[in-house]
């Protein structure tokens, strides 16, 4: 151990987005010692990039919104087959953290009257999403920064953790090593919690940046904790696709959510051809229906582009496939409809401000990126890979895996969000668990002993780190990662099928023999090629999981659309989760688990926002 730094705390939190400092503050506050590990610097953690807003049950903007209509909202969304006493608990308690953080200093826009104001998004029944121009997720991480700061956390920056380390049967720490220097770190706990987001480097087109590899789905997978949902990833229907230079990156649902239509090559709007009933124009000027949603007109329908995301996103696929698209792969998405309307009814109406004001990042990120103004010209969007809603699977209350010490929240766990997570309940989400992750993380800790790190552990986990620098073969890190993105984009992606995806798994071992051969050259100091090749274990490792489940799972739900199995069934997978762990032999195994039941009080408010009908999947 002479040649490893070691770093103890009570707690070792790995992730600084929000989830991760939303724990660490937790922890701290409790009275233990606090490690915040991550992998690039404090403050680049993905959350930035939420955009539209924090989902919360505030009724600002309308009073007959409560945490039951939220609660039915999120199950509605994830198909049914979420984790229902995570959704509740989320739903209860989103208000008070989202006061919380505004108490601690986040400056949200406001109503006429001086409330938090709260703005429309897709699957959501009222004005729910609390939030700051379309920079909520900038500002929210500003604000966990700045109290965190405060609370004692011993932040440690550019450390990649390569494995967690165990005593017994209990979690005890973790390798790492800097990213600059490639020395290596011990950090010794007695818990530990997983917030390192999700996994969208696994595909080709993504929103996500190079840090979301999977990394605490693999980490907590290789020392025997369960995932859970893993066939479930969502494809956000408007990333750009061009022009090149923004390619992949997020047009928040606030820019719908503001009154942005989808259109195809001939100008329709195609999403009234193929939504709910409830929803279909019932005459021409009911188009205009939408518009007085968005401003905020209680009786007006939903526009249909605020469906939700998993449908919206086939719509557009569907498009693109049957000739209708966009120049470039994709389909129109534009503001100038609702902004021509609302300048008729409202004189002195200037759109260019409206946008720059309301959408001030989207505004400026593609002019300044891309040459585009969306004030006055259309974006060519269609679908990214976005969020990942199967991971760790923890304990609905604690958010402890299997492994005694072991926690995860935010995007890297799973429950909450079933087959398609709802926009803007990623916020609430990693505010509500990854408080509890805290919490019940310093409890965890105040009543166990302290753990032992074991030399041969660390020492092995070192050697299989550093075993790219012994090797001689042509193998590229690099090579292999952008096949294995194209192969998960083309095979695995929004529309699945049976021959595809096992000719996918095919491919997949076939990578995994080429990654056990890559070799990296140089030393380990700035060595971009040695942190690619690592991350290669982790992408692997999600990209079966998903695989997989999403073979297993023989219908359409949510984000899985098969086209071979175009339809739910119910019947079989309706009240069922796929659950994955690491077998004896060391090969990942799959299995069905079915959902406990849901109690009366949670049915009758699924019920009441059914119109009394209570669900196939939860009778």
């Amino acid at each position: 151990m002479a040649d490893y730094q070691t770093h103890e705390h009570d707690v070792i939190v790995i992730g600084a987005g929000g989830a991760g400092l939303r724990a660490a503050i937790e922890a701290s506050a409790s009275g233990v010692s606090v490690g915040l590990v991550c992998k690039s610097l404090l403050g680049k953690a993905h959350t930035v990039m939420a955009e539209g807003g924090i989902a919360a049950a505030l009724a600002n903007v309308d009073d007959r919104d409560n945490w039951k209509v939220h609660f039915a909202d999120t199950m509605r969304g994830g198909q049914y087959v979420n984790n229902w006493r995570m959704a509740q608990l989320h739903a209860q308690e989103a208000p008070a953290r989202v006061r919380e953080l505004e108490a601690w200093g986040a400056v949200f826009d406001r109503t006429p009257d001086g409330k938090i104001l709260q703005r429309n998004f897709g699957g959501h029944k009222y004005p729910r999403l609390a939030h700051v121009g379309d920079r909520t997720g900038l500002e929210l991480i500003r604000t966990l920064q700045d109290h965190g700061i405060h609370q004692g956390i011993s932040v440690y920056m550019e450390r990649t953790v390569v494995r967690l380390l165990k005593d017994g049967d209990r979690i005890s720490g973790a390798l790492a090593y800097d990213r600059e220097r490639g020395r290596w770190t011990v950090f010794k706990a007695k818990a530990i919690i997983l917030a390192t987001g999700g996994i969208g480097k696994a595909y080709k087109i993504t929103s996500n940046s190079w840090e979301y590899t999977g990394d605490g789905h693999t980490l907590a997978y290789d020392v025997g904790a369960e995932l859970i949902d893993m066939e479930f990833v969502q494809f956000h229907p408007t990333g750009m696709v061009w022009p090149p230079s923004v390619r992949g990156i997020l047009v928040t649902e606030g820019v719908r959510g503001e009154g942005g239509v989808l259109r195809n090559k001939e100008g329709k709007r195609f999403m009234f051809g193929d939504i709910p009933e409830n929803y279909k124009p019932q005459t021409a000027a009911d188009e205009e229906e939408g518009f007085r949603y968005v401003l905020g007109d209680k009786e007006a329908r939903r526009p249909p582009e605020l469906l939700t995301r998993d449908h919206v996103a086939r719509c557009i696929v569907r498009e693109v496939k049957e000739g209708r698209g966009s120049p470039h792969g994709g389909v129109f998405l534009e503001l100038q409809t609702f902004a021509e309307w609302f300048g008729k009814k409202s004189k002195g109406f200037n759109a260019a401000e409206h946008w720059k004001k309301k959408l001030p990042s989207m505004y400026h990120q593609f002019k300044e990126l891309g040459g585009l103004d969306l004030t006055k010209e259309s974006m060519e969007v269609g679908p990214t890979t976005h969020y990942m809603m199967g991971g760790v699977r923890v304990d609905s209350d604690s958010q402890m895996s299997r492994i005694p010490g072991l926690f995860a929240c935010g995007e890297c766990a799973a429950g909450i969000n079933g087959a398609n997570r709802l926009g803007g309940n990623s916020l609430s989400d990693l505010l509500v668990l990854g408080k509890r992750a805290g919490e019940y993380a310093a409890q965890y800790a105040k009543a166990n002993p302290a753990t032992t790190i074991h030399t041969e552990q660390v020492d092995s986990a070192a050697k299989w780190a550093l075993a790219p620098f012994d090797r001689t073969s042509d193998e590229n890190p690099f090579k292999i990662q952008a096949d294995l993105q194209d192969m998960m984009q083309d095979l695995v992606g929004i529309v699945r099928k049976e021959d595809e995806m096992q000719r996918a798994l095919e491919g997949l071992e076939k990578l995994k023999a080429r990654a056990a051969k890559v070799q990296v050259t140089g030393n380990r100091e700035y060595n971009p090629g040695w942190h690619t090749a690592l991350d290669l274990h982790n992408l692997l490792t999600v990209s079966e999981g998903i695989t997989i489940g999403a073979i297993l799972r023989k219908e359409s739900r949510g984000a899985q659309f098969r086209d071979d199995y175009p339809k739910k069934d119910n019947a079989k997978f309706g009240k069922v989760n796929s659950i994955i762990a690491k077998g004896p032999d060391g090969k990942m195994q799959i299995r069905l688990e079915e959902i406990p039941a849901m109690p009366q009080e949670l049915k009758d408010a699924v019920m009441a926002e059914a119109g009394g009908v209570l669900p196939d999947e939860l009778k």
